[in-house]
């Protein structure tokens, strides 16, 4: 063998290596960059969840909004990306506590009783007043003191909230997407699906609260969405009593 065949032999078994060496770095990185995905969403392979849909605050009949479709869709592609199953369960036939199962709950508590019972029995610190009467205040949020006015179609807010409940090893958590509206439930989950890589680093696999405001949804839609604020500590707390503003 001369010395061209030689150099050429070698080049060929160093591009073959480096090329492994690539492979198995690219699938190393994949590999666990999926493992934090299932362990912040509580979702680790064959594992189910719990996807609970609202129903049209609107419509007559029991149906489902489309944006709160759009959310939906939007979960159904992260789940499975996770290699997880899901069932996916209407608000008014939802029976079963939370932490054993992942939940992703969808739509305000005026038209989600499942959205109101997990606001009441896990975020003290929030109000959401579901008069359905015209008025300044109608949905308007109350988190702590602080308190949001929706302005329909130019600013919106939603909360988006990952619970887990008791400090219970091996808890799954509750995921809440709760708008004013239900194309702010689409603009959430199209913020945690892009975010939950810098949500995980900040929060870790433990509880937040963010407030969220979506900016001109009726020329936008979901997609310009701005954090306010992270409110856990707020929502975390019990409300005190002066701040409490009955609906009028």
């Amino acid at each position: 063998m001369n010395d061209d065949v030689r150099n050429i032999v070698l080049g060929v078994v160093a591009a073959g290596i480096s090329a492994a060496l690539g492979w198995l770095t690219r699938t190393y990185l994949w590999k666990r960059r999926l493992r934090r995905k299932q362990a912040f969403f509580g979702l680790p392979e064959n594992s189910e969840c719990l996807l609970v849909v609202n129903r049209d605050a609107g419509s007559p009949d029991l149906a489902v909004h489309r944006h709160d479709v759009f959310a939906l869709l939007e979960l159904a592609a992260l789940i499975k990306d996770c290699g997880a199953g899901t069932e996916v369960v209407t608000q008014d036939v939802a029976r079963q506590g939370f932490g054993e199962r992942t939940e992703f709950c969808v739509g305000g508590p005026g038209s989600n009783r499942r959205m109101a019972a997990h606001i009441q029995a896990m975020l003290p610190g929030v109000r959401v007043n579901t008069d359905r009467e015209p008025g300044p205040d109608r949905l308007a949020f109350q988190v702590g003191g602080e308190h949001y006015r929706m302005d329909s179609g130019v600013t919106e807010f939603v909360l988006l909230a990952r619970l887990t409940v008791g400090g219970r090893r091996g808890a799954r958590p509750v995921f809440l997407f709760c708008g004013q509206r239900a194309i702010n439930n689409q603009a959430a989950t199209r913020y945690l699906v892009r975010n939950h890589e810098r949500l995980a680093r900040k929060h870790g696999n433990g509880s937040f609260v963010l407030l969220l405001k979506v900016v001109n949804s009726q020329a936008y839609g979901p997609d310009v969405v701005e954090l306010v604020d992270d409110v856990t500590r707020a929502a975390l707390a019990p409300l005190p009593e002066s701040t409490i503003v009955t609906p009028t």
